[in-house]
C-alpha cells in the first residue's frame, strides 16, 4: 500500500513539473517602421515626367508645397478652391496614397 501511495505522488509530482505548453518554442516579432525623411523643394524641381502626369490626373488642383524623398517619391500638398490634400507620389508620378 505504501509503495502504491509513493507512486501516486510521484506521479502527480512529475505530472506538474511536466509543461503543457512549450513556451520557449514560441517566436515572437516586432515590427518597425521608420518614416521616410522627406527634404522640401519648390514645385518647379518636381522632376518634369512626374509631373505631367500628376496633371494628367490631378489637374485641377495646384502644387501647394512639395518635398522629395531620397528614393525619389514624392510628398506633395495639392489644393483646388478651399480644400487641401497630401500625397505621395512615386518618382514617375503614380500615386501612392492619400495622406
Amino acid at each position: 500500500m505504501k509503495k502504491l501511495f509513493c507512486l501516486s505522488i510521484m506521479f502527480l509530482g512529475i505530472g506538474i513539473c511536466i509543461p503543457t505548453e512549450a513556451k520557449a518554442t514560441e517566436k515572437s516579432a516586432m515590427v518597425v517602421s521608420q518614416e521616410k525623411e522627406y527634404k522640401k523643394i519648390t514645385p518647379e524641381e518636381v522632376n518634369k515626367e512626374a509631373l505631367m502626369n500628376i496633371k494628367a490626373k490631378y489637374g485641377d488642383y495646384q502644387i501647394v508645397e512639395a518635398a522629395v524623398a531620397a528614393d525619389g517619391e514624392y510628398k506633395l500638398v495639392l489644393k483646388k478652391d478651399n480644400a487641401s490634400l497630401t500625397a505621395l507620389f512615386t518618382s514617375a508620378g503614380d500615386l501612392i496614397k492619400i495622406l
